[in-house]
């Protein structure tokens, strides 16, 4: 039998670490990962893939790895089953992360939650831009590029 598992997402959250009272580290996380394709309206959808990590590898990710973190996990799905308080069975299907590998430098990480802070902190600064017209809405003539400027 296989059951192996291989993810590259984003975190949605800062991985939260507990201990069992043995003393074992455990890690939960939550990867979105996106999907290949659009939808009808040509967005890109994701999924959001619920993780647990043990151990010391558990440690490590929750000191390195925050929101927004580009993470690469490979380990296997397991699914679990508890009685909740209400007596109901409730069925949980994760990815058991077995290493993960940290996908983009600490530089690049921490630019870009700077800038996603000054990009939160604007919004709630300045009003949003009225919508400006297409100014090439009106032309009717041809752009001219040659096949040169093209990136492809």
């Amino acid at each position: 039998m296989i059951n192996n598992v291989v993810l590259v997402g984003r975190l949605t959250r800062d991985p939260e670490l507990k201990f069992t009272p043995n003393g074992a580290a455990v890690a939960t996380f939550t990867l979105a990962v996106n999907r290949n394709f659009t939808n009808q309206s040509g967005q890109r959808e994701a999924d959001f893939i619920n993780c647990v990590i043990w151990r010391k590898p558990a440690e490590t990710l929750a000191n390195y790895a925050k929101k927004g973190t580009l993470l690469g996990v490979t380990g296997r799905i397991q699914t679990r089953s508890y009685d909740n308080p209400q007596g109901q069975r409730v069925y949980v299907t994760e990815v058991v992360a077995e290493t993960f590998q940290l996908m983009e430098s600490k530089d690049v990480s921490e630019q870009r939650a700077n800038e996603s802070n000054e990009t939160a902190e604007k919004s709630k600064a300045t009003p949003l831009p009225k919508q400006e017209t297409d100014p090439f809405a009106q032309s009717s003539s041809a752009i001219d590029l040659a096949d040169d400027d093209l990136p492809f």
